[in-house]
């Protein structure tokens, strides 16, 4: 489907792109090409897409793999591909907010994803036991904060949340000039593997959340020493359960050096997150 099929369709469904649902249709079919390649699908496999806009992705997809779950949340897109695919039983047209629903079991997630919700999409499909290998076209920045390896010191929330559920592996830049409309954001398509060796403390629903809200809360402050950022997180959720000179001297019984958050890897933030639930376990039980 190129741009001229592109915006035939979209004059005959009388549908403008929203920017707000992030409707960039893919139109360049080397593209198209190189995110099957790189997917590496086989007959067995169950496949999410997030976003099927005008169904090119979806159709390769069908053609190579057992299941598609495709989700599409404009109705009119939805009424349109129910048409196309009518007849392909192996592809399941769901029209539904992906942050919202309750998704069907699946192996593979193969997406070009709506770029204003990455962070929480991410959460949803990635940030759990057992996640499904992904081949995804996101913000080239987000790409690069989540390939970040050793320069620590330019790591975000997403590179450590990322690397605690998923193994980076492959990096592909892509020009916006393969959809319709262009988005004014540089591109990236990945390959990410789940981890095999996904730490216990993030086996359950309860911790993995502490884990997720630790991160959000310390990260503003990856420039602080460890104490500072800590202390600085509990300020702004108004909690007093822990003094400074609490957890300057729990971190030295743990043996946390109180350096900056930029001087640590992204495994010491999943051990730090568990200590520090172990911290406030202790104190709400009035054992520290």
């Amino acid at each position: 489907m190129n741009r001229n099929d592109t915006l035939s369709i979209l004059k005959q469904l009388k549908l403008s792109p929203k920017k707000k649902l992030g409707q960039n249709f893919l139109i360049d079919e080397n593209i198209l090409k190189k995110i099957i390649s790189i997917s590496e699908l086989t007959s067995d496999d169950i496949v999410l897409e997030i976003g099927a806009g005008l169904g090119a992705l979806t159709f390769q997809l069908s053609t190579l793999v057992d299941k598609v779950y495709a989700y599409e949340i404009d109705k009119t897109l939805y009424q349109y591909l129910k048409t196309k695919f009518s007849s392909s039983p192996n592809i399941q047209l769901i029209n539904e907010d992906i942050l919202n629903a309750n998704i069907p079991p699946h192996n593979k997630v193969v997406s070009n994803i709506p770029y204003s919700i990455t962070g929480p999409i991410l959460e949803k499909i990635f940030y759990k036991v057992s996640p499904p290998v992904g081949t995804l076209i996101i913000e080239k920045s987000l790409a690069n904060r989540i390939f970040l390896k050793n320069s620590y010191k330019n790591f975000s929330r997403i590179s450590i949340n990322f690397n605690a559920f998923m193994i980076p592996m492959q990096k592909v830049s892509i020009s916006p000039n393969a959809f319709y409309p262009s988005p004014k954001i540089e591109l990236s398509m990945i390959k990410v593997l789940p981890r095999a060796d996904i730490h216990p403390f993030l086996k359950s629903k309860e911790t993995r959340a502490f884990f997720l809200e630790f991160i959000s809360g310390i990260m503003p402050y990856k420039n602080k020493n460890l104490s500072n950022a800590i202390h600085s997180y509990l300020n702004t959720i108004k909690s007093d359960l822990i003094s400074k000179n609490e957890l300057k001297q729990y971190l030295a019984s743990i043996d946390f050096d109180d350096i900056k958050l930029s001087q640590f890897k992204y495994d010491d933030f999943i051990v730090l997150s568990e200590k520090f639930y172990e911290l406030l376990d202790q104190k709400m039980k009035g054992e520290f």
